[in-house]
């Protein structure tokens, strides 16, 4: 059996790691996306809670609230070790970001390889009452400048989540007999009780949980419309617009929104809805878009099937979907290209 190691670097820094486990992963013995977003955010949470306990008064856990974009750089197998190092980088008066980066390590070849980056935001919110929002201790930064990066990454990430937050959408349930390649072919709802072991001690779920589910549900969607084995890409921002309790039954659903013909946009979202409360009215919790890749039996890219548009919602979606991909596609060619010299 294994056991999770952890070396602690500073108060602010993290590192945890773990040995890859048949149950990690998918039948082609590749590590689910989902395992390492939720040990990505097991790691965030740990530093972030703890360094906003370090000052004397109330007590509190740290809420995940925004993913950044996150690249799924190689893939990750059963047998190899994972460690992932969590670093404070940013704190504000209410919240704090965390820089997450993941190295897999094959121990029987003594090679190592960065399989992902991650960065997270958090909010600490009191043992006590989970509403309230509590101040986050400050760190000290290298430079002045590296403060100011900080900043403007902070200011950006909080535009965008109330842009998102503004734009929620209802999920209708696909037609009834759905021809092949359309969006209602392949969407699909997963529907999980979150019990103690999903949640904090002040018994709110963990961001990690919710984004395994994401995951798995896309991956369904992905699969569903290849047809062949499929691998998470890239994950655009998570956004985590209210919290979700204990007891709370979440409806996670993935629809197809955009294809090229070499990766796959699929829009993951969470609904929640108690059990035990007088008030069972369902709301939005999460959402995100998730890239995956069609493969083949030796890990090579295959040709995506072009994915069908019926009705003026679907192409909304398509074409938004399609803007993100050719941002993100010149973004990757800006990164690749030489610098210049003058």
């Amino acid at each position: 059996m294994s056991v999770p190691q952890m070396r602690e670097a500073s108060p602010s820094s993290l590192q945890l790691c773990r040995v890859m486990r048949p149950d990690d992963a998918n039948i082609m013995g590749n590590v689910h996306g989902g395992i390492i977003l939720k040990m990505i955010e097991e790691a965030g949470a740990i530093v972030g809670t703890r360094h906003c306990n370090t000052l004397n008064g109330e007590r509190c856990w740290v809420a995940l609230v925004r993913v950044e974009k996150t690249e799924f750089l190689v893939p990750v197998f059963i047998g190899e070790v994972v460690h992932v190092s969590a670093e404070i980088t940013f704190t504000s008066k209410h919240s704090l970001e965390v820089q997450v980066k993941v190295m897999a390590e094959n121990i029987l070849k003594g090679t190592k390889k960065l399989a992902n980056k991650a960065a997270l935001w958090y909010v600490p919110c009191s043992l006590e009452n989970a509403d309230k929002i509590l101040e986050v201790p400050p760190i000290k930064y290298a430079s002045a400048e590296q403060e100011e990066m900080g900043r403007k990454r902070y200011e950006a990430q909080k535009i965008v989540r109330w842009e998102t937050k503004a734009r929620i959408e209802e999920v209708l349930p696909p037609p009834l007999n759905p021809e092949p390649h359309t969006v209602g072919f392949s969407q699909s709802s997963l529907i999980h009780l979150l019990g103690p072991s999903d949640c904090t001690i002040s018994d709110y779920v963990y961001g990690g949980v919710t984004m395994k589910l994401m995951d798995e549900v896309a991956g369904i969607v992905a699969a569903r419309h290849c047809n062949t084995k499929i691998v998470t890409a890239s994950v655009e921002a998570i956004n985590f617009h209210r919290k979700i309790k204990k007891g709370c039954v979440v409806t996670v659903t993935g629809r197809l929104t955009f294809a090229s013909n070499r990766s796959m946009e699929i829009e993951a979202l969470v609904d929640a809805a108690s059990l035990v409360d007088d008030e069972k009215v369902s709301y939005r919790a999460v959402s995100a878009f998730f890239t995956y890749i069609s493969l083949d039996k030796d890990n090579k890219p295959l040709p995506v099937p072009l994915l069908k548009i019926e009705g003026e919602e679907e192409q909304r979606r398509f074409e938004e979907g399609k803007a993100r991909y050719l941002q993100n596609k010149a973004k990757r060619l800006a990164d690749r290209a030489p610098a210049v010299t003058q």
